[in-house]
């Protein structure tokens, strides 16, 4: 019986458009211009692009291997790729990782369909920042309303899974990238022409070495690592719908690229704005649901500069969710043999159930805690302190130490076709630095 084909991309730019939008998240716009302006500004920056590339760059360019070398889900690349399944834990994980991570991430991007509403509606208009507090507050913390919007938004991805990875993935990435970039750099070129908005810029560009203390560089590690999407099988499921043509490293560096550009982007819409209107920049939620429908009250034309931002929210937290999404899917339908759209469509009835628990757990279940944390807070601490630094860990030595030297040229090179200069530095970052970073970030997280 011949084997059946497995799918890919039907093109670099829609790799790449994926890949990117799986890497921007909320992350990139909420917590990368907190650090940027608090940290020292453009030395921080400086460090977050050496980390970003020098540990970043190499782990992603492993997973996109280990994924098209194995030609499977985030399990079974690992023994098709040595002929034994004793690596196959480290996809196992990498599963149980996301499904944690969209359990708990989908109740975010619930909150921004409804600031979407919000924005549209003009609620907004005439709340002090107070008023904006006690709104988010009761919104967050009620039952029925962050359910309804976290189902809309699961349903939304289901849909695009379901059509699979060109019809579906690719062809919808294709669409909201480039609106996603847009829409950023529209923002940006508004925040910067506030009065005032220049001097916000050139406080957030001025370089402050000594703010950058051990503690700030690994916060820049840190940022770096979470914010390309590493460690959990994301980037090894897209790299295993990667044609063998395609140059890995090239397409690697291009990702962590686009990706710390559109985080520079993020700052320099939201820093310059709050500075020229005088309001602090606070770290998290806040930040977007609070201070910013705040900044918009105060913005000329803010209407419609809010109902921009929070579309721009929305379509970051979806292309991150759908590759979520595909890497249980591809998993659970190969592992066990199951229909594709009837394992999407399971899959997120189970996620949602978990997102409800997570939702809940702000709210009418917050008594119930485990380590003195609600479930929230325990899904997002169990995955970003433990789960994510084992999984960037465990795939560089795989890559690194497991896979012989020449299995893993060959692939890096397409059989000898690309000659490249950097293999050996290549080579010693993911043996050596990739390994060590991350084990001091991980370190420092449970610390």
């Amino acid at each position: 019986m011949e084997k059946k084909k497995r799918a890919s991309f039907g093109s670099k730019l829609g790799f790449l458009a994926a890949a990117v939008g799986s890497a921007v998240g909320l992350g990139n716009i909420w917590r990368f211009p907190y650090e940027l302006g608090q940290n020292g500004g453009f030395a921080f920056l400086i460090v977050y692009l050496l980390c970003a590339f020098l540990i970043g760059w190499p782990l992603m360019l492993s997973e996109f291997a280990v994924g098209r070398m194995g030609q499977s889900n985030v399990s079974s690349s690992f023994a098709n790729i040595i002929g034994n399944k004793r690596w196959n834990w480290i996809g196992i994980m990498g599963a149980v990782c996301v499904l944690l991570v969209i359990g708990f991430y989908a109740v975010v991007c619930g909150w921004s369909l409804e600031y979407i509403y919000q924005a549209i509606t003009n609620q907004f208009s005439g709340q002090s920042p107070q008023e904006l507090s006690d709104s988010f507050s009761s919104f967050t913390t009620g039952t029925w309303r962050p359910i309804l919007w976290l189902i809309l938004f699961l349903v939304i991805n289901c849909a695009i899974v379901v059509g699979g990875v060109q019809e579906g993935i690719e062809r919808t990435s294709k669409v909201l990238m480039p609106f996603l970039f847009t829409i950023i750099v529209v923002l940006c070129i508004r925040s910067i022409s506030l009065p005032g908005g220049l001097e916000g810029l050139k406080f957030l560009f001025s370089p402050d070495f000594s703010k950058i203390t051990p503690s700030v560089v690994l916060s820049a590690m840190g940022q770096a690592f979470f914010s390309l999407s590493l460690g959990m099988g994301c980037m090894l499921t897209y790299g295993s719908y990667m044609r063998k043509e395609n140059h890995l490293g090239k397409t690697a560096f291009e990702v962590v690229g686009m990706d710390s550009l559109i985080s520079i982007l993020c700052a320099m819409t939201i820093f310059p704005a709050v500075f020229a209107l005088g309001i602090d920049p606070s770290k998290g939620p806040e930040l977007v649901f609070i201070t910013l429908p705040n900044v918009f009250n105060q913005m000329p034309g803010g209407y419609f500069w809010g109902i921009l931002f929070f579309i721009l929210l929305a379509i970051a937290a979806l292309t991150s969710t759908i590759s979520m999404l595909e890497v249980i899917t591809a998993y659970v339908s190969e592992e066990w043999k199951l229909n594709r759209k009837a394992t999407a469509i399971g899959t997120t009835v189970l996620i949602a159930l978990l997102a409800i628990g997570c939702s809940l757990s702000m709210g009418v279940w917050n008594e119930y805690t485990v380590l003195g944390m609600n479930l929230f807070d325990l899904f997002d601490n169990f995955t970003a302190k433990i789960l994510m630094p084992i999984g960037g860990i465990a795939i560089s030595i795989f890559f690194g130490w497991i896979v012989d030297r020449k299995s893993r040229e060959a692939e890096l090179t397409n059989e000898g076709v690309l000659k490249l200069k950097y293999l050996k530095f290549y080579t010693f970052l993911l043996k050596y630095i990739v390994p060590l970073a991350i084990l001091a970030v991980f370190a420092d997280q449970l610390i």
